[in-house]
């Protein structure tokens, strides 16, 4: 009997395991990179500039660092630091998401930068205004019962209560006999 607990405990835990995989792994992302990476902000109207930063706290990227995208220059960062800056290009379309790429030491990573400035497609919703406000002022209270209403309540209460009486005194007298 032991033993079939144990095996059902250790199942358990090797299938909570299994499916506590990260999402990463399990959707087969290849952006899984060494050192971390952004770009802030990650939405920026075009002409703007945005700062790339490289984690270089855990020893992943010990090189130069490059930054690559199609709305700015490529950029370079040194092996002795950690942040550079880059400017948008003026051209660049509104609203778009544009892939920026960092690579170092051999391995790439890419986040999304959304540039800014897009207009909404179709018209600009406008909100209702209703005629006129909420009735309220009644509440929660005896408003709209009547007595009739409330005896009958009353009674199915009271009737509910007696029968589970009835029945608790019933069974406990079954299990002395």
């Amino acid at each position: 009997m032991h033993a079939i607990r144990v095996a059902s405990a250790a199942l358990l835990g090797v299938t909570a395991l299994t499916f506590s995989a990260p999402a990463a792994v399990a959707k087969g992302d290849n952006n899984i990179t060494p050192f971390g990476f952004s770009v802030q902000p990650s939405t920026i109207a075009a002409g703007g500039q945005v700062t790339l930063l490289l984690e270089r706290d855990h020893g992943g990227c010990k090189g130069s660092a490059t930054v690559t995208s199609a709305v700015f220059d490529t950029i370079t960062i040194p092996s002795h630091r950690s942040r550079a800056t880059a400017v948008i290009d003026w051209d660049a379309k509104p609203g778009a998401a544009y892939q920026v790429t960092f690579t170092c030491d051999g391995v790439s990573g890419s986040t999304s930068l959304t540039i800014a400035g897009g207009r909404p497609v179709g018209p600009t919703p406008e909100p209702l205004h209703p005629g006129r406000g909420v009735q309220a002022g009644e509440g929660g209270s005896l408003a709209g019962f009547d007595l009739k209403e409330i005896g009958m309540g009353a009674a199915l209460i009271a009737g509910s209560i007696g029968a589970a009486y009835r029945l608790s005194r019933r069974r406990s007298g079954e299990d002395g006999a």
